[in-house]
């Protein structure tokens, strides 16, 4: 194996631990995390492409972060790219959590420990606002993308609707406005 391959297999592997380090939240938290790493520090993908592969990440099983870090690897070195990342992403929490798991009991009565989680919960709430926003900001920018965003948040957030049949019905409706678009000689984007 050739020793730019390997380095590239580290800087994934180091890459996706840093972003796993700070999983608080969740995967919608990490969505910044792993856009600065992936797409503005290391130029591994574009702006564009994370946003369709957290798309591609929520409609697979799993959890979103570890898929968004299994897809962006494969992109970027193959298979084993894909094993580097998801490894990484994976490693922080697990080491954390075992970690925690030793000492739950004693570590949780802690007036410190309540109080640095009601601050850490504040802060992936900001995380989560900001992927939102950042990912609105590279939505498509058209009253059919509007009307999806209002009607899918609507659906899940007053019905609960399950969020797999929203991105099965929302990317339905993008092909069939694609091809009336298309046969009307106008494209959408």
């Amino acid at each position: 194996m050739k020793k730019s391959k390997l380095k590239l297999y580290l800087q994934i592997l180091l890459s996706f631990m840093k972003i796993g380090v700070v999983t608080f939240g969740g995967g919608y938290a990490m969505i910044p995390i792993i856009e600065n790493e992936t797409s503005k520090r290391r130029k591994w993908i574009s702006g564009e492409d994370l946003l369709d592969v957290v798309a591609i990440s929520e409609s697979t099983p799993g959890p979103i972060a570890i898929c968004a870090a299994t897809f962006i690897g494969y992109k970027v070195a193959g298979v084993i790219g894909a094993f580097m990342a998801t490894l990484g992403v994976v490693l922080p929490s697990f080491a954390i959590i075992f970690i925690i798991s030793i000492f739950l009991r004693e570590f949780s009565s802690y007036d410190i420990v309540k109080y640095a989680f009601t601050g850490i919960r504040a802060g992936v709430l900001a995380l989560i606002i900001k992927a939102v926003i950042s990912m609105f900001k590279k939505a498509p920018q058209h009253i059919l993308a509007y009307t999806i965003m209002a009607i899918s948040f609507a659906l899940v957030v007053l019905f609960s609707t399950n969020v797999l049949v929203i991105i099965i019905s929302s990317a339905i409706i993008g092909i069939v406005a694609s091809i009336i678009a298309r046969k009307r000689g106008k494209e959408l984007k």
